[in-house]
């Protein structure tokens, strides 16, 4: 397909029926100071592809990447091994080109994925039904708080102290639109998660209440305690899973009275990828069904009585009228949730298990190596495969001074809460079955050089 440009005069005639004068005035809402007034300084107007390869190159080799050097940062985005299978499975022509399935008859294999991926979502959540994926983890969160505001008829949620602060951020930034009231506060530095305080903030106005499981610090919510008290006053609860390599050994969020379980699926399959494309998974009740948004895939048979799949719900703008569209459309993470479901499939649940374990061990063999180290103290009691802790000074420094000596030693709580400098320093520290003794001992080692 060509590419045909347009024309002065087709630009004239598209700025007249806009009404603006000139391309300029479609920019008049971004601040002058926000704007880039000619070409950008230092950038050259030109350089041959060798140059330009050279210096890309350049500047990639000044990233520390997660496999060369000790790993130890999470807080939404974990490090774990993905077989070679995963990749070499996801390049193949039908996966890699395939588009959204709109003719069941030519897009069998890519239903049938989908239709594999939405069962494996759902038992690994717990819940009746999972959809065909999202973006990622934080819009299927504020999916959800949409989602239950429609079914409870209310415009309020309460989220969780322990909410990853960039989950909260998406729900502040789609409420300002929406009008919903958002209750939520930073967290303290303590043992155990907020759930007294989620509790007492629930009231008879709350549509959900969201609680990540384990939360931001790594602790485990009492998420059945939570469901009973939002379920007393007609509100859903929303668990919130970043980590779903810990269902391999916590219970699902649906078993502890979760109504609607979302989370991030970037462990399994997806890798880290210097921040994305990551893949949003969302499961629920089935009652719920007609209220989820996304796309949901079905198995049927045809007429001559053999299996097959079909688009079962797909409730977007471009099916029906769009005042009644809950989709959240989701083509670019397809290719996501096949690599989810290809690794999950190579696991198992035995293999799942087994991966839960060794990170679990290999986080506790970590915060036992690091209380040791003058100055750290451990604040969880109990967690799975991330944890905090509390140095004696600013902990985003800290993290750039391991970094210096090639150990990635964790996520500065006060690079997640610029503002709150209660949460200054804390350290936010995950492993996982990539950690190795090895990489535990440098962390201690250089922690205790940086902190001397």
């Amino acid at each position: 397909m060509r590419y045909l440009p347009l024309s002065e005069n087709d630009r004239s005639a598209m700025l007249s029926v806009i009404g603006a004068g000139s391309i300029d005035d479609l920019f008049v809402d971004v601040p002058a100071e926000a704007r880039q007034a000619g070409p950008i300084p230092g950038l050259p107007l030109h350089a041959s592809e060798m140059a330009v390869e050279r210096h890309m190159a350049r500047l990639s080799a000044e990233s520390l990447t997660a496999g060369e050097a000790p790993f130890f940062l999470g807080a939404g985005a974990y490090r774990h091994h993905v077989p070679a299978s995963v990749d070499h499975l996801i390049q193949r022509g039908e996966f890699l080109t395939a588009y959204t399935p709109y003719q069941p008859e030519i897009a069998q294999g890519t239903l049938q994925v989908l239709f594999e991926f939405q069962t494996q979502v759902a038992r690994l959540f717990g819940t009746d039904i999972a959809n065909a994926s999202l973006y990622d983890g934080s819009t299927a969160c504020w999916e959800a708080i949409t989602m239950a505001g429609r079914i409870t008829r209310r415009k309020k949620a309460v989220l969780s102290s322990g909410l990853h602060p960039h989950y909260v951020e998406t729900a502040r930034t789609m409420a300002r639109f929406t009008g919903d009231a958002l209750v939520t506060s930073a967290p303290v530095l303590a043992a155990a998660a907020d759930d007294d305080a989620v509790i007492a903030a629930i009231d008879a106005d709350t549509a959900c209440v969201v609680v990540q499981y384990p939360d931001v610090l790594g602790r485990i919510p009492d998420l059945a305690r939570i469901a009973a008290a939002a379920q007393a006053q007609g509100a859903l609860l929303v668990a919130v899973v970043t980590e779903p390599v810990a269902l391999g050994l916590l219970e699902s969020p649906g078993a502890l009275g979760a109504d609607i379980v979302v989370g991030e699926g970037q462990s399994l399959g997806v890798g880290l990828q210097f921040g994305g494309p990551y893949l949003g998974l969302f499961g629920c009740r089935e009652k719920f069904v007609r209220q989820m948004p996304g796309r949901l895939c079905g198995e049927t048979v045809d007429a001559e009585g053999r299996r097959g799949f079909v688009l079962t719900l797909s409730t977007r703008e471009q099916h029906i009228r769009r005042e009644k569209a809950t989709s959240n459309i989701c083509t670019n993470s397809g290719l996501c949730a096949l690599a989810f479901s290809i690794h999950l499939s190579l696991l198992g649940g035995t293999g799942l298990e087994r991966m839960a374990h060794l990170s679990h061990a290999r986080a506790r063999a970590t915060a036992d190596r690091l209380a040791h180290v003058p100055g750290v103290e451990i604040v969880n009691t109990a967690f799975f495969n991330e944890f905090a802790v509390t140095l004696p000074r600013d902990a985003r420094q800290v993290v750039r001074d391991l970094a210096e000596r090639k150990v990635l030693g964790g996520v500065s709580l006060g690079r997640l809460y610029p503002g709150e400098a209660a949460l200054a320093n804390g350290l936010l520290v995950a492993a996982s079955e990539c950690t190795t003794a090895e990489d535990i001992d440098a962390l201690g080692t250089a922690l205790e050089e940086v902190l001397a």
